[in-house]
């Protein structure tokens, strides 16, 4: 089983109010969203911050039941002590009873004459039952505990019988008709919650140490959930050989493959596979090429225009890594430099089916002084090394055209990153760290206004 194959979302309604629980501050407006999939069993959780002025906290009818919650607690716990002091008593008044009985047959056999010795005895039983006063004396307390406790859960039964009444407007068909609205509700919203902003990056999972210090594998970001197919592509260079993978268990075992052999060799390790067709850099061009995988043919391929290549314009890390392929949530990007731009990384929005550029942007930071980048929610990050100590230092804004410096820890743990990509199905990070694959969780923050909400 995959550690990290998500699951529905787990949506976890942390309320400011709620006995001290609250893991984050609450924001003043608009609820604070974290996701990520980092659960033990490998579900994928996100916490909603809700502003400090929910009604969570400031409805009426939930205060009302929390207090007959209460109420409802305190005359159990008293139900439970009366009838634990009921039954201890009871069994007293069984073993007194007894001892009345015996009293009782000497008094009728003595017939009015006793001698010192019966008077005696006599005295030390009644000194025996000296208790059973108190006893009853208690009875009479737990009588009127009784009498209490019956005026108590009758003042409660008319409060639940009024909130009865009040809910009771709703028949089932119409409480039915509203649970599936609040569904809807929540689907729209999980739906909000597959992008945001990386605030963190989990510790390194290590699934197979296998091939040379460079490569790529990946995942269908396309596939349905039952698909779970890896491609592998060992090297950096001039290699011509995809292995499939049926699933991740499989690529694990090293068993169940099927090679397929590109009619083009690629550069770099940017490659990226989506709806069944991988995206490559063909080797010594600007070239991007589809290959699809089921057809063993390539659909499509076209030059990026002013595109470096050959080691013009590559990662810090070298390896031909001019021409970088990435999906995230919104679609096919291409991450290159140009002469024109001077080096810096250009981020560029691809149609998949034609491969044509739809729209660019500069985003001012030097391609050489990148570790790797990804993609994730039209976000472009970027580390600030592939080598140990790195940190996702920059993040290109592309809805904005606008740019901040980041401090995001990343634990580099084989030392040396030549292959980094984002896989939005599974809000995870892809890595070939020095003959190792490795995967990543990521933690998305968002912020959904609350503005107009019924």
């Amino acid at each position: 089983m995959w550690p990290l194959t998500v699951l529905p979302l787990l949506l976890l309604l942390l309320c400011s109010g709620l006995a001290g629980q609250t893991l984050f501050q609450s924001p003043e407006e608009g609820w604070q969203l974290y996701t990520s999939a980092q659960a033990p069993d490998g579900k994928c959780i996100c916490t909603a911050v809700i502003p400090a002025q929910s009604t969570c906290s400031r409805d009426g009818r939930s205060r009302e039941l929390r207090q007959l919650m209460e109420k409802v607690q305190n005359v159990s716990q008293s139900m439970e002590v009366l009838e634990l002091r009921t039954y201890r008593d009871l069994q007293y008044v069984r073993s007194m009873e007894t001892l009345m009985r015996s009293l009782d047959a000497r008094l009728r056999a003595a017939d009015g004459s006793l001698s010192a010795k019966s008077f005696q005895e006599l005295k030390d039983r009644m000194t025996e039952l000296l208790p059973l006063s108190s006893v009853l004396e208690q009875y009479k307390a737990d009588t009127r505990t009784i009498v209490r406790l019956r005026e108590e859960v009758r003042n409660l039964s008319g409060s639940l019988a009024a909130i009865q009444e009040e809910m009771g407007a709703y028949g089932y068909e119409d409480l039915q008709q509203r649970v599936m609205a609040l569904e809807a509700r929540l689907h729209a919203c999980a739906q909000k919650l597959g992008c945001g902003k990386l605030t963190g990056v989990s510790n390194p999972i290590t699934i197979r140490a296998m091939g040379s210090r460079f490569g790529s594998w990946m995942t269908d970001t396309m596939a349905p959930s039952a698909d779970s197919r890896v491609w592998y592509m060992d090297g950096y260079y001039k290699g011509r050989r995809v292995l499939e993978f049926r699933t991740l268990g499989d690529f694990i075992k090293g068993q169940n493959f099927i090679q397929h052999l590109l009619p083009q060799p690629w550069a770099g390790t940017g490659h990226v596979v989506y709806n069944g067709s991988l995206f490559y850099n063909k080797y010594q061009s600007n070239v991007v090429v589809k290959y699809h995988f089921r057809s063993r043919s390539v659909l499509v391929q076209r030059s990026l225009p002013g595109a470096g290549y050959n080691n013009t314009f590559p990662y810090s890390w070298g390896g031909f890594s001019d021409m970088d392929f990435m999906v995230d949530e919104s679609g096919l990007w291409a991450v290159y430099t140009t002469n024109q731009n001077a080096g810096n990384i250009v981020v560029s929005r691809l149609d998949p089916h034609t491969l044509e550029v739809m729209r660019s942007w500069d985003t001012g930071y030097p391609k050489r002084s990148a570790g790797e980048a990804f993609m994730i929610c039209g976000v472009l990050y970027v580390t600030n090394s592939h080598l140990a100590g790195a940190k996702v230092y920059f993040a290109y804004f592309t809805n904005t055209s606008s740019y901040e410096y980041t401090d995001v820890p990343f634990h580099n743990q084989y030392s040396h990153i030549s292959m980094l990509d984002y896989n939005p199905r599974e809000r995870a990070l892809y890595t070939w760290n020095n003959g190792h694959q490795v995967l990543y969780n990521v933690t998305l923050f968002h912020v959904i206004s609350t503005a107009g909400d019924p």
